[in-house]
C-alpha cells in the first residue's frame, strides 16, 4: 500500500460539513489536500480507480478516509465494508465521522474494521478540535501500515 501523506480523502455528501471539515482543517493549519466524495459510490470509485476516477493511479492511496455513514448511493458502512475486503485497500486507515451515535453503528463499524468511530461534534469548536486531534494523530503521529502484497 502506497499511502500518500498529502492526501484525505472525506466521503461526505452535506456540503455544510463539507464546508466545515475545510475550515477546521485550515484552522488548525493542516494542508493536506482534501479529496471529496459526495456518495459512496464516488469514494469507491475514487480508491479502485473505475467511473469517473478511471485511469486514477491507485497505488496513491490517501493517508486517511474520513468516512460519513448516511451517504446516497452506497452507504458508509457498506464502503468500509468493501474497502476492508480488497487487499489493496484493507489496511487502509478509515475513521468514521458521523452524527450517528446508534449503537448498531459503532458496533457495525467496528466489526467491519474501522480505526475509529467519531461522533460530530454540533459545535464549531468543538468540531475544529476534533479535527485537530485526527489530524495530529493520524498525519503525523500514526505509523501507517506496510504495503500489502498485490
Amino acid at each position: 500500500m502506497n499511502i500518500s501523506l498529502k492526501t484525505i480523502l472525506l466521503v461526505e455528501d452535506n456540503p455544510s460539513d463539507v464546508a466545515l471539515t475545510q475550515r477546521a482543517l485550515r484552522k488548525n493549519h493542516i494542508a493536506n489536500e482534501l479529496i471529496v466524495a459526495k456518495d459512496g459510490a464516488e469514494a469507491l470509485e475514487y480508491l479502485f480507480g473505475s467511473g469517473k476516477h478511471a485511469g486514477r493511479n491507485i497505488t496513491q492511496l490517501p493517508a486517511i478516509v474520513l468516512l460519513d455513514l448516511n451517504l446516497p448511493k452506497v452507504d458508509g458502512l457498506e464502503v468500509l465494508r468493501r474497502i476492508r475486503a480488497d487487499s489493496r485497500t484493507r489496511r487502509l486507515p478509515v475513521v468514521i465521522l458521523t452524527s450517528s451515535k446508534e449503537e448498531k453503528d459503532v458496533a457495525t463499524g467496528y466489526d467491519l474494521g474501522v480505526n475509529s468511530y467519531i461522533c460530530k461534534p454540533v459545535d464549531f469548536v468543538q468540531f475544529a478540535s476534533a479535527i485537530e486531534q485526527l489530524g495530529l494523530y493520524w498525519l503525523l503521529l500514526n505509523e501507517p501500515p506496510p504495503e500489502t502484497n498485490r
